[in-house]
């Protein structure tokens, strides 16, 4: 956790996946908001991690993350139980009142969450399912791809779901890097080499199930603000760190 410089402030939070990777980009973020934005609102981040030391990922993501389907057989790849509903209640009944109770003099305000990649694909079904869940969803080159583009045939999910009337609709914000589906030849690549990056990224569609996306949900009556970014000169590895931290300004300018 980041903690606030003052526990007995009202807090702004943001809980981010994959902490391992993106914890400490998220808390530096918010540290250097400070010197330009001295009255902005105290933060807690809550990064979401895995003790694993080899890595900054883990497998047990693919099975934190993954979508349920219902009625319907689990997807070939990444061949794991869907867990994101138990994920859900663990962020809701578990780690929440958790974060809560270690700071018992805090004013907890808003909460944000952001995810990248299959993080991503979690925080977009999240909001799909659970729009009360958060008050800003913050999801960056999220692998809409996954099982047939399944999420972008389910959007109507967010019309069918309850939102009890004294939750603030939701605001979401959508990001992606230019080159992820477009990317440039390498200065050390061969042609070969080069046609078969483009052919990879053209699997992923990253730009078109982005503005697909986009287009579906900008007009919910669930949703306060929807936005799509394009970061131009980003990668899937880049994007993840700039679209954190103007994710967090998104965040806190409402």
């Amino acid at each position: 956790m980041g903690i606030p410089r003052c526990q007995e402030y009202r807090t702004y939070n943001v809980f981010v996946l994959d902490g391992n990777a993106l914890g400490m980009t998220a808390t530096e973020a918010w540290r250097r908001r400070l010197p330009v934005e001295p009255t902005q609102p105290d933060s807690i981040v809550v990064s979401i991690g895995y003790p694993i030391t080899d890595s900054v990922y883990s497998p047990q993501r693919g099975i934190d993350f993954q979508p349920v389907t219902p009625g319907e057989d689990p997807p070939a790849e990444p061949g794991v139980r869907e867990g994101a509903d138990d994920f859900i209640h663990f962020i809701e009944g578990t780690l929440r009142p958790f974060i809560h109770s270690e700071f018992p003099q805090v004013n907890f305000g808003r909460d944000a969450l952001y995810g990248h990649s299959f993080g991503g694909l979690f925080v977009i079904y999240a909001l799909l399912r659970r729009p009360d869940l958060f008050d800003t969803f913050l999801s960056s080159s999220p692998a809409l791809f996954w099982n047939d583009g399944y999420l972008l045939n389910h959007t109507y999910w967010l019309d069918e779901a309850k939102l009890p009337e004294n939750v603030t609709k939701p605001a979401f914000r959508l990001a992606y890097g230019d080159l992820e589906q477009y990317p440039v030849k390498r200065r050390t690549e061969t042609n070969e080499q080069y046609q078969s990056r483009l052919d990879l990224y053209a699997t992923f569609s990253m730009t078109d199930n982005c503005h697909a996306l986009y287009e579906s949900l900008k007009g919910s009556n669930k949703s306060r603000d929807v936005v799509l970014k394009e970061y131009v000169g980003s990668d899937h590895a880049s994007v993840a760190a700039v679209a954190l931290t103007d994710g967090i300004d998104y965040f806190v300018d409402w």
